[in-house]
């Protein structure tokens, strides 16, 4: 049974950082790629970043590029997303997702191409 479990979250500051992890089970990362994704109230799902760690391969929506930073960790089967000088607008509920394989540059902000979820975490950006 596959599960990815996010933690991490919570309560950051503008200007500030936060690292949320998402931990897979069920599921070796060398054969998936994991993309994060947030949901702002009132918004549809959007993607933030991805990483398909076999190929060291990261990609990152322009509004977090330069701020937010994907990384595997291989022993712990965990992705991280490392969210430096956050911004009020990053605040939503934040979410992992495994794909087999890997998609597209073009492809991998598209959410129905995920096969598994975690549960989603709440990210709050405020002063």
């Amino acid at each position: 049974q596959v599960q990815l479990v996010e933690s991490g979250g919570g309560l950051g500051q503008p200007g500030g950082s936060l690292r949320l992890s998402c931990a897979a089970s069920g599921l070796l990362l060398d054969y998936y790629a994991i993309g994060w994704f947030r949901q702002a109230p009132g918004k549809e799902r959007e993607g933030v970043a991805y990483i398909r760690s076999s190929y060291g391969k990261t990609n990152y929506a322009d509004s977090v590029k330069g701020r937010f930073t994907a990384s595997t960790d291989k022993a712990k089967n965990t992705v991280y997303l490392q969210m430096n000088n956050l911004k009020p607008e990053d605040t939503g509920v934040y979410y992992c997702a495994a794909v087999p394989g890997g998609l597209s540059d073009s492809t991998w902000p598209s959410t129905f191409l995920y096969s598994y979820w975690g549960q989603g975490l709440q990210v709050t950006v405020s002063s």
